[in-house]
C-alpha cells in the first residue's frame, strides 16, 4: 500500500523536480525584480544574472532519498524500480547540463563526499536484502532464505574492500599532485629550508620554547631608524585662504 504512494511520488516530486531545474522559475522572476528595482550599473545586472552553484547539500540528499527508496521497495513492489530508473535517467542528463553550462563552480572538493555516499548506498542495499529475506521468510521459503544470507555478508565484504582499497584516494593528498607542487616550489625559492620551519609548525605558540622577541625601546635618536617628526598634519596645517573657505 505505501509503495503505490511512494511511485506516486517518485512522478509527481522527482519528475517535476527536475523539470524545474531545467526551466528554473525562481531565478527567472527574481532576475526580472531585480532587473526592474535594483539594476543601475552594468555590474548590477551580471550580479542579477549570476545562476550561483549547484547546492549539494540539498540535491544530494534528495538523489539518495530516491535511491533508498528504490531498494527498500523493490523486494516489495518491484513495479517502483522504473519510475526510479527514468527519475535517475533525467536527473544526470539535466544535472551534467547545468553542471557543464548553467552553474558557476565556487569550489572543488575533489570528491571528498563520495566515500559518504558509496557508504548509504551500499547500506541502502544491505536493508534492502534484509527485507527481501523478511518477506520471503513469511511466504514459506525458508530455504531460499538461507542462501540469500550470503547477499548482506558479501556486500559489507565489498564495503570493506572499497574503503581500504579507495578511500585513501579521497581522503590523502595524491603524490603526483604533491611531486608536482614540491618541483615548483623548488623552482621558485630553491633555497627554502622547510626543515626549520617545520620545526614548530605544528606546535602551539603557547608551547614553544622560543618567545617572541620584544623590540627593546631606543632613547637615543641617532640610533633610532623611526624617530618621531615633528611635522604637523595636512589637516592642521592648511593654509588660510582653505580654513577661510
Amino acid at each position: 500500500m505505501k509503495a503505490t504512494f511512494f511511485i506516486t511520488y517518485v512522478m509527481i516530486d522527482g519528475w517535476a523536480g527536475i523539470a524545474a531545474e531545467v526551466l528554473r522559475l525562481m531565478p527567472l522572476i527574481m532576475f526580472h525584480l531585480k532587473n526592474t528595482f535594483l539594476v543601475k550599473t552594468e555590474l548590477d545586472r551580471q550580479a542579477a544574472m549570476d545562476p550561483g552553484c549547484l547546492e549539494f547539500a540539498t540535491s544530494e540528499p534528495r538523489l539518495q532519498l530516491y535511491f533508498m527508496l528504490g531498494h527498500v521497495y523493490a523486494p516489495v513492489t518491484p513495479l517502483i524500480l522504473p519510475f526510479i530508473i527514468v527519475f535517475f535517467a533525467f536527473a544526470y542528463m539535466v544535472f551534467r547540463h547545468q553542471i557543464i553550462n548553467v552553474y558557476n563552480q565556487h569550489y572543488e572538493s575533489g570528491a571528498a563526499f563520495w566515500p559518504d555516499v558509496h557508504r548509504r548506498v551500499l547500506l541502502g542495499l544491505m536493508i534492502s536484502q534484509f527485507l527481501l529475506m523478511g518477506l520471503l521468510s513469511t511466504r514459506d521459503t525458508n530455504k531460499i532464505t538461507l542462501v540469500l544470507i550470503a547477499q548482506p555478508i558479501l556486500t559489507f565484504w565489498f564495503y570493506r574492500y572499497c574503503k581500504g582499497r579507495f578511500e585513501s584516494a579521497f581522503v590523502k593528498f595524491p603524490l603526483e599532485d604533491a611531486m608536482v607542487k614540491d618541483t615548483l616550489e623548488r623552482a621558485i625559492e630553491p633555497t627554502l629550508n622547510l626543515r626549520i620551519y617545520l620545526q614548530d609548525a605544528y606546535i602551539h605558540p603557547v608551547f614553544k620554547k622560543s618567545e617572541l622577541e620584544k623590540p627593546v625601546p631606543v632613547d637615543d635618536e641617532e640610533e633610532n631608524p623611526l624617530i618621531q617628526t615633528t611635522r604637523a598634519s595636512r589637516m592642521n596645517s592648511l593654509p588660510e585662504s582653505d580654513n577661510e573657505a
